[in-house]
């Protein structure tokens, strides 16, 4: 596996390969991320799809591979945001239902996965925005603090507070939620 260094220095001389490299690198992770934020599969698609045409507009501006990542969940969620201008309104409300992994659970464990699944994104839909954004770029992305604070253009002990506070609010909600079904 090529690093992500060479592969951007590649991709930057204009190499089809690494492209087509760095897009498969990337493209579920990118569309996990506008499902997040879309709550719809073909809506994420399309916008998946428009995030991968805005990065290869800006080839030029692609930056090292320690600051890839964030530069690219930064233009992700920007595409993102705007797809739900365009829509004009907040996205549903329902859990999000993610394609399993290829290495077939067992028939109960599947469904205990997706009740378990079920139950965080309901849980998630209890935090203010800010706060699941919050988990969504540090617990599920693994972004660092000061990248989220960049992103997010708030102070790093703004976002420490909030992610602190969400993790708290997300776990009682979980337990609420988790005690209030069978």
């Amino acid at each position: 596996m090529i690093d992500l260094d060479t592969l951007l220095a590649r991709c930057r001389r204009s190499d089809p390969l690494a492209w087509e490299e760095l897009v498969r690198r990337f493209q579920g992770r990118i569309y996990g991320f506008a499902l997040f934020y879309l709550r719809d599969r073909e809506e994420a698609r399309d916008t998946a799809q428009e995030i991968f045409v805005r990065l290869y507009k800006h080839l030029g501006e692609m930056r090292d591979g320690g600051t890839f990542v964030p530069w690219l969940l930064t233009m992700a969620r920007n595409c993102c945001i705007d797809r739900l201008r365009a829509l004009g309104a907040r996205a549903p409300q329902d859990p999000i239902e993610i394609d399993p992994p290829s290495g077939a659970p067992s028939p109960e464990d599947a469904m205990l996965q997706h009740a378990r699944r079920a139950l965080l994104y309901r849980a998630l839909d209890t935090l203010s925005d800010v706060n699941r954004e919050i988990v969504l770029l540090k617990d599920i992305h693994q972004l660092k603090i000061e990248e989220i604070g960049s992103l997010l253009e708030l102070p790093i002990g703004t976002i420490k507070s909030r992610s602190n506070r969400a993790r708290t609010e997300l776990a009682k909600a979980v337990r609420s939620l988790a005690g209030a079904t069978p």
